[in-house]
């Protein structure tokens, strides 16, 4: 259960979604119920007919940032910088290309108006990187920088806006939460007519989401701190739904991770930090009922995670079945919803 190998598998050639569908909700959807193993195909719109009066749908309001940076060292030479995660007031870390010629106090010029400094080098390799401009970083980064695509979508993507969710609204996430790619304004109208109750948390998604488990031991893996936050709002009407029997159904595996960081005796507390949450095969769940998600990557912690949620077998009985029947997969991709 704990070996890497085991949550590795085969996608053929050309599965790999390059771009979303429009409109949105009608992509595939596989819904799974984890009782009876039963695995069905649909219409993602077709999710108002497996959501009930009195379920909560559990969404991460997060929106991607610009946070692909190209600039030029002194000397002409060209650099590329990936925006992590900001630390203090236009202090991030980052990732830099090419990392070995830029030492501490390193100075990148990006544009007329924003020009940046290396000014510490963590063990890992990751660049503490101080921006400097005379008007707002998150205004100047929409001019200079690049909403980052994941490194397996090879095509260009017109429109920035399809790689965020219509719902998003706090920016600071280098990668979307993809599972809520899906809806629609109308879906989620449609939705609130039937009863079902809706709320929004944030997690700021970091670099984690595309990266491989290398630990043979996938017990070993550690996952990069991500910040979010959950309303005091939020989370009465979460409890208030527990309470009164209703289903919480996250959307994304950045949802789960955030609800099930601030459970204390089955209860959903409000509040704002840091989460390094890992979940894998053994974790007992404390909040959700239900997770709509897209198809991951072979030995990614979001395929772990969806193998604790569901097990490993029908886990990979399912993408067996995604692939005969030419599922769209990871980010662009279709969904599965699993209860």
């Amino acid at each position: 259960m704990f070996r890497l190998e085991d949550y590795d598998y085969y996608l053929p050639e050309g599965y790999i979604a390059q771009r979303p569908v429009i409109p949105r909700d009608n992509c595939k959807l596989m819904v799974i119920d984890r009782k009876t193993e039963r695995i069905s195909h649909h219409i993602f719109r077709d999710i108002i007919n497996f959501l009930v009066e009195g379920d909560h749908l559990v969404l991460n309001d997060t929106r991607v940032i610009y946070a692909r940076l190209k600039g030029k060292k002194k000397t002409g030479a060209k650099v590329e910088v990936f925006l992590l995660r900001e630390i203090s007031s236009n202090t991030w870390e980052a990732l830099v290309k090419p990392g070995k010629r830029l030492r501490e106090g390193a100075e990148i010029i990006f544009s007329d108006e924003l020009w940046g400094k290396i000014i510490n080098i963590k063990e890992s390799g990751i660049r503490i990187v101080k921006f400097f401009s005379h008007i707002s970083f998150r205004e100047i980064i929409k001019k200079v920088g690049e909403v980052p695509l994941p490194p397996y979508i090879k095509e260009k993507v017109e429109d920035p806006e399809l790689y965020q969710t219509i719902y998003s609204r706090k920016e600071g996430s280098v990668a979307a939460p993809t599972a809520g790619l899906h809806f629609t304004k109308e879906l989620l109208e449609k939705l609130k007519d039937k009863g079902i109750k809706i709320s929004y948390v944030t997690l700021h998604v970091g670099i984690d989401t595309f990266k491989p488990i290398t630990s043979e031991d996938i017990r070993d893996h550690k996952m990069h701190k991500e910040y979010f936050e959950i309303s005091k709002d939020t989370a009465n009407e979460i409890n208030c739904t527990k309470e009164n029997g209703g289903r919480i159904i996250a959307v994304g595996t950045t949802t789960v991770r955030t609800l099930e960081s601030n459970v204390t005796n089955g209860k959903l507390l409000p509040g704002a930090g840091e989460t390094e949450l890992y979940i894998y095969p053994g974790y007992k769940f404390k909040l959700i009922d239900g997770i709509i998600t897209n198809f991951h990557l072979p030995k990614s912690s979001l395929l772990v995670m969806m193998a604790a949620w569901m097990g490993k077998d029908l886990l990979f009985r399912s993408y067996r079945e995604a692939i005969e029947r030419r599922y769209r997969f990871f980010s662009f991709g279709d969904a599965m919803f699993v209860y």
